[in-house]
């Protein structure tokens, strides 16, 4: 496996275990606001907002 592509697995595992944490913990407000924040992300995302900012 290249080096990238062991550093993008282990990233998208972390964000996981921290996805999996969020609703193991119970927590209503903690799970919204996981979810509100990976879909605004998204969007952002994949409206070049963070392209832009970066520039």
């Amino acid at each position: 496996m290249r080096r990238r592509g062991l550093v993008s697995s282990l990233y998208r595992t972390a964000r996981l275990a921290n996805d999996l944490s969020a609703v193991a913990s119970g927590n209503p407000r903690r799970i919204t606001r996981r979810a509100k924040n990976k879909i605004l992300g998204r969007a952002l995302g994949r409206a070049g907002v963070w392209r832009m900012l970066w520039k």
